[in-house]
């Protein structure tokens, strides 16, 4: 899968005007396929997929449009004064104010995404990551805990995408008993565009009959989505004032009173920021993750598919890019109203190549929820601790939120008192063995005491007994062929075990 933002090359004049004219023709082709496309689905269905084909049209044709870069790396200005702020600096708000303060928040998760990559079947937050709890479930226990506490009623907000919608409602069922309120709607679902043709290659419109020829389109579409489901108007209606946006699969990313409070009772002196972007710094693991940069006078968000070849070193720079987009947003819902309406937001398209397994070359064309920071007024950065960065993408994650490193109260985690700093250790686990969650979890008896460990590669055919303790830098690496068991109640510590090593009961 290869991910890249439109770049300029230099081509003979000849081709350029023959690129033209096919690019003014594909337009036209596509318009035509997509009516047919509509014409082959039932009646009440149309006109909301007609709305999607409207993004979708809008997206294609600024494809088509866009020559060069979209933007140019001599334009980048340092970040100003007071673009970016320290967490530490924020105040706590007093506890008679945040009971008010939570009635003016809606809670978004982005819930598009499928477990494939971690060999699950179903939506990526069905994956059970701690006592049995799924990333849907520690989602709903914050926020009931919140509305118990504070006797308010924070609605949670699901954007799925057709991909997970089906699962995802026969799972929030079992929420209806709690004192919280879940909506959903679904993000876009767009056709997948042949690459030499850049023609849709679906037959018809049913998504479900072959569902390989659909995509939605990154979650840059959230705010039109959200504008077309009718909940961002009920919500404003309901005098709610600003949305919390995060990536159901960041554990860390609950709701902060202290960044509330900043958007709510912000200095009379400064602007009302629209939008804040969670940013934290940067380390060598982060290097690809987007940053914040000003430029034309706005902060906004840049990711590494933007940056000229000759630059990529740069923008890895963790003395230059100090900050990386932790995909936490928030936005104020009356500037998504407006944005919406005057048709103002102009994300980066992200042109995805992806190769089908019938072995056709395909194109998707995506935008990312954080690209639209420039499009709002005020925007801002908030420096926030690590903590509130706890992805879990692969097994490797999975490993240290299942650990003793953290601890989990009312479907928060946090790091253990009894680690002596606050960095999470350096773990790569060997795709071939343990990318899949349940081989994962056939390889450890017992999930092993990480308090003390550095950095822990696991290579091969590797299987660990009952209470390992893992301290320092681990190396394990069993050759092809071989095989190592870790046994019960061994400590590691600054260790490198190779070669083969197999424990049999007796």
């Amino acid at each position: 899968m290869i991910n890249k933002i439109r770049s300029h090359q230099r081509t003979p004049s000849g081709s350029r005007d023959f690129k033209e004219a096919t690019k003014r023709d594909a337009l036209a082709r596509v318009e035509v396929e997509l009516e047919r496309l509509l014409s082959t689905i039932p009646e009440t269905r149309r006109p909301q997929m007609h709305k999607e084909f409207q993004g979708f049209k809008k997206l294609f044709s600024r494809f088509l449009a866009e020559q060069g870069p979209s933007m140019s790396w001599d334009k980048i200005e340092k970040l100003p004064e007071g673009a970016v702020i320290d967490y530490a600096s924020l105040k706590t708000p007093t506890t008679d104010n945040v009971h008010h303060m939570l009635d003016k928040l809606v809670v978004v998760k982005l819930n598009g995404g499928l477990g494939t990559s971690m060999g699950c079947k179903g939506p990526k937050s069905v994956i059970q990551v701690r006592n049995e709890l799924t990333f849907l479930d520690l989602t709903v226990q914050q926020i009931e805990h919140l509305n118990k506490i504070y006797k308010c009623n924070v609605p949670l907000v699901l954007m799925n995408s057709f991909n997970t919608d089906d699962d995802t409602q026969k799972v929030i069922r079992k929420y209806k008993g709690l004192k919280l309120d879940i909506y959903t709607f679904n993000q876009s679902c767009h056709p997948r565009i042949n690459r030499e043709s850049l023609l849709p290659i679906a037959k018809d419109g049913n998504v479900y009959s072959d569902i390989e020829a659909w995509y939605p389109p990154g979650h840059g579409d959230f705010y039109e989505s959200f504008y077309n489901s009718g909940l961002l108007q009920k919500f404003i209606k309901e005098g709610r004032t600003y949305c919390f946006i995060s990536n159901i699969d960041n554990l860390g990313a609950t709701v902060d009173l202290n960044i509330l409070d900043l958007l709510l009772n912000p200095d009379p002196q400064k602007y009302v920021s629209e939008f804040v972007m969670e940013v934290t710094d940067k380390t060598r693991a982060d290097v690809k993750g987007g940053t914040l940069i000003q430029y034309e006078d706005k902060l906004r968000l840049l990711e590494i598919a933007q940056v000229p070849k000759e630059h990529v070193d740069d923008f890895k720079s963790v003395s230059q890019f100090k900050f990386f987009n932790t995909n936490n947003l928030w936005a104020k819902l009356d500037a998504i109203q407006r944005v919406v309406e005057q048709g103002s937001l102009n994300m980066e398209i992200i042109v995805n190549n992806k190769h089908l397994s019938d072995g056709l070359n395909v194109i998707q064309l995506e935008t990312a929820v954080g690209a639209a920071m420039k499009c709002f007024e005020g925007g801002i950065g908030v420096n926030v601790p690590r903590s509130r960065f706890l992805p879990v993408k692969k097994t490797s994650d999975l490993l240290l939120v299942m650990s003793n490193l953290y601890s989990l109260s009312n479907g928060s985690l946090a790091m253990s008192p009894q680690r002596m700093f606050p960095s999470t250790p350096l773990v790569k686990l060997g795709d071939n063995h343990f990318a899949k969650v349940k081989e994962f979890l056939n390889r450890f008896a017992t999930i092993p005491d990480l308090i003390e460990l550095d950095h822990l590669t696991v290579s091969g055919d590797v299987t660990f007994g009952r209470g390992v303790s893992l301290k320092g830098t681990v190396i394990i690496i069993a050759n092809h062929g071989d095989r190592i068991d870790i046994p019960s109640g061994a400590v590691l510590e600054n260790k490198i075990v190779s070669g083969n090593l197999r424990i049999l009961d007796h």
